[in-house]
């Protein structure tokens, strides 16, 4: 486990104690989340472009073409 110091603006702070405490968490904890949550959406947007550059439009139309064009079952609908 490793140790960071950070410094924040009072003002945002303030905040992160108030929202903590409504999470019932520590600040330590309630950082860590928005960290890893930050660091998972950054990573997963890393993963997506990198598969939508191995992708291939025409493959994808060419599949789409051999889709039946009818309605969908009626427990298939929104």
């Amino acid at each position: 486990m490793s140790t960071l110091s950070v410094r924040l603006p009072e003002s945002l702070h303030k905040h992160l104690k108030e929202m903590a405490d409504k999470e019932g968490v520590s600040m330590n904890q309630f950082i860590t989340l928005a960290v890893s949550e930050k660091v998972s959406t950054l990573l997963t947007i890393d993963y997506l472009k990198e598969r939508a550059r191995r992708g291939d439009l025409e493959i994808f139309e060419g599949l789409l073409e051999k889709v039946p064009d009818k309605e969908p079952e009626e427990f298939d609908k929104i």
